[in-house]
């Protein structure tokens, strides 16, 4: 028999997205605490930085009123990239639902994309009440619209590198099921390398390059420096280059996973 390629439909992955975000806005109670989680750890912030900059020597590039704008947008940033966008992956894999998704007429990693998605989209309309109340705590700068186009860029391309690094984690479980360990590990590297907590900039200088080489800095780091003005325009080709580069990578190393996890779905399922 001559197999019948079907055309490809881009309204199931639609629904898939929608479906998402109705299932996250069930939990209206997290919804409230979300925005108000955020809220308090801005004032935290602000009253931490507050208190570390009257007791030592603000760097040049980052005076109070710059890295209280920084840790606030970071914040905002977390409520879209600190989510696992493909932990639905892990979660069919660990009870073996996967097999039945393998059967669908569906491309089943750009099911695991949508649905990430829609929960993504959720927690991004979150920014905007987020913002609202934080404003009543703290002062947030806004750059020029130039440098806001190119930090919205440089924050998609960031988003991307995050699910691509998710997605080989979560597809790690073809081999190993329980990944639990390892996402710790990977949230931790996320937080103290990705810049999220604390500005890159702050580390010695002899480990700067390095760590701004890594996909962690591609995440949080470089959009929140190009917002707070720390990478000035001429460097922005450079940075938002290395972030290209590292998208292309991890997609490339994601491709390869998924295959060698599915033949063993196949495999072992028949």
């Amino acid at each position: 028999m001559i197999a019948v390629r079907r055309p490809f439909r881009l309204e199931p992955y639609v629904e898939f997205a929608k479906r998402a975000m109705a299932r996250e806005a069930t939990y209206r109670f997290d919804v409230f605490t979300s925005v108000a989680s955020v809220v308090v750890r801005v004032y935290l912030l602000r009253m931490v930085w507050t208190a570390l900059y009257a007791r030592n020597a603000a760097p040049h590039d980052l005076p109070l009123h710059a890295i209280v704008t920084y840790s606030t947008v970071a914040l905002l940033m977390g409520l879209v990239l600190d989510i696992d966008q493909t932990r639905a992956l892990y979660e069919k894999l660990h009870d073996g639902s996967i097999a039945t998704d393998f059967m669908k007429p569906i491309v089943v990693p750009l099911y695991f994309f949508a649905d990430g998605t829609g929960e993504v989209l959720f927690h991004a309309a979150l920014i905007v009440p987020s913002l609202a109340f934080a404003l009543l705590v703290v002062h947030v700068d806004v750059p020029p619209p130039g440098v806001l186009a190119a930090f919205g860029l440089s924050f998609v391309l960031g988003y991307f590198v995050g699910f691509c690094l998710n997605f080989i984690l979560n597809c790690v479980a073809f081999w190993t099921l329980e990944i639990q360990a390892m996402q710790l590990i990977f949230t931790w590297l996320t937080d103290f390398l990705g810049g999220e907590l604390v500005p890159l900039v702050f580390f010695p200088a002899a480990l700067q390059n390095a760590i701004f080489a890594l996909p962690f800095a591609a995440m949080f780091s470089t959009p929140l420096l190009i917002y707070v003005g720390v990478i000035p325009p001429g460097r922005y080709a450079e940075t938002i280059g290395l972030q290209i580069v590292w998208l292309a990578v991890l997609g490339a190393i994601s491709c390869l996973v998924w295959r060698a996890g599915a033949k063993r779905v196949v495999v072992q399922g028949g």
